[in-house]
């Protein structure tokens, strides 16, 4: 194979002329990236970049995104795939361990994850301190970072043994949390893990039954469940798993670095977007309605906006959306077709989208949010539990990505850099002789 010659950028200043020469480094996918490592040594300048939207903050061989042409890679291998023929165990093994198992190895992790589904009886205890009415990410934060004492003999990030437990216990234990959060702010007792069922029927069963009521699984909504955790497993670098790497990188305890994960995908810009189209159909209000909510949507002048359309990182249809569509009516077809005002307004509100040339030529599809706050509407979850489950599914990203990130040598504690633009260095005057100075007037924030 022939040495290609390395790749340099040269970065040259307009009042001195003085040059510097930046490496050039390239993934397996994606496009090369400029090492600016020692630009601050070299140059005494460093960059800026709010929101880290152009700037790659660690090597990882676990997810891909291309956004422009719609692609989504788990290891290497197409969402579509492994949602159509895959499960969410499956995939679970193939993040955490760069391979797909073999029938063997699948049996086995199965069975470990399957025998972790219960939690230490005393955080129940725990989590009666909680409000009746808490909001259940608010409990899942608390309860996640209790954890470490619950299970402190896997806290130990350098052995990876300890590592690897701790992994197990967190993907395992999640819906176990989850469903313990609902109950309680819905004041029903807990329902425990059975043993017998899957991940996915597990979790549903924990949601909805009752010491009085076994809960019948449906199969369809069950595999309906279990599609949702697999396109929501990891999706790169985004702000919840940037922040579980950031709280790793200071060598936290794998709990607390999941809890801090939980409490940035709360916020309403990540992992709240399902929650706000459910939101928007309410507003709309009646199928009736549609026609004229769109033609607000394009209107400029109008802040009405459609929510579950288009993506920030996707600029063509996101890929998980075609699977979340076939999905979403799967289970309106087997609940009895349209059957609930808010679901025949989201129906009748795709069917637009998907014909009219104003979302055609802006490529304005409805994304995975979109139909995933359907399914979970037509299922008959709570609106309060939609960033519950997303935090479920994405726990063995978190854990994958935060292993990843502890075995690489070459990552450090993460210190981003700042624009200081506050008073220069100025004296410490006597408080009977400070003048009053009028409070000067914040600037809007640019949106």
């Amino acid at each position: 194979m022939s040495k290609t010659k390395p790749r340099t950028y040269t970065l040259t200043e307009d009042s001195t002329g003085k040059s510097w020469k930046l490496p050039v480094t390239s993934g397996t996918l994606g496009p090369d990236v400029i090492d600016v490592r020692k630009l601050y040594a070299d140059t005494g300048c460093f960059t800026y970049d709010p929101g880290f939207t152009s700037t790659g903050s660690c090597e990882s061989k676990i997810t891909y995104i291309d956004g422009d042409e719609g692609v989504l890679l788990y290891r290497g291998y197409p969402i579509e795939q492994l949602a159509e023929k895959s499960d969410f165990m499956e995939v679970c093994y193939l993040l955490l361990r760069g391979e797909l198992p073999t029938a063997e190895q699948k049996t086995r992790f199965e069975m470990d994850i399957t025998y972790h589904t219960m939690v230490q009886e005393q955080m129940q205890m725990f989590l009666r301190g909680f409000r009746r009415d808490a909001h259940p990410m608010a409990v899942m934060c608390g309860m996640v970072g209790a954890l470490s004492a619950f299970y402190h003999d896997s806290t130990d990030i350098n052995n990876p043994r300890h590592r690897m437990v701790s992994s197990y216990r967190m993907i395992a234990k999640m819906p176990t949390i989850a469903a313990l959060a609902y109950k309680y702010t819905i004041g029903q007792p807990y329902v425990y893990p059975k043993n017998t069922l899957n991940y996915a029927e597990n979790f549903l069963h924990m949601l909805f039954s009752t010491p009085c009521e076994e809960y019948k699984i449906d199969p369809v909504l069950a595999k309906a469940m279990d599609i949702i955790l697999i396109l929501h497993a990891d999706h790169e670098q985004n702000a919840s798993t940037s922040t579980v790497r950031l709280a790793g990188s200071s060598g936290a305890n794998p709990f607390a670095c999941i809890s801090a994960g939980i409490a940035s995908l709360w916020g309403p810009a990540h992992g709240g977007a399902n929650e706000a189209v459910l939101n928007m159909l309410a507003e709309i209000g009646d199928p009736k309605n549609t026609k004229k909510f769109v033609n607000k949507a394009k209107d400029k002048n109008d802040s009405f906006r459609l929510m579950g359309f288009g993506h920030r990182v996707y600029k063509n249809f996101d890929p998980r959306s075609r699977v979340m569509q076939k999905a979403c009516h799967s289970v309106l077809k087997k609940l009895g077709g349209k059957n609930e005002p808010l679901l025949d307004i989201a129906l009748e509100l795709e069917q637009i989208a998907l014909k009219d040339d104003y979302f055609i030529s802006k490529k304005l599809y409805p994304n995975v949010d979109f139909y995933s706050g359907i399914i979970f509407k037509a299922m008959g979850i709570p609106t309060s539990m939609f960033t519950v489950l997303f935090a479920v599914a994405r726990t063995v990203g978190w854990v994958s990505q935060w292993n990843e990130m502890i075995e690489d040598p070459s990552q450090k504690i993460g210190r981003p850099r700042q624009i200081y633009t506050g008073e220069a260095q100025r004296d410490y005057v006597a408080v009977g002789k400070r003048v009053s100075t009028p409070v000067k007037a914040k600037s809007k924030a640019k949106k």
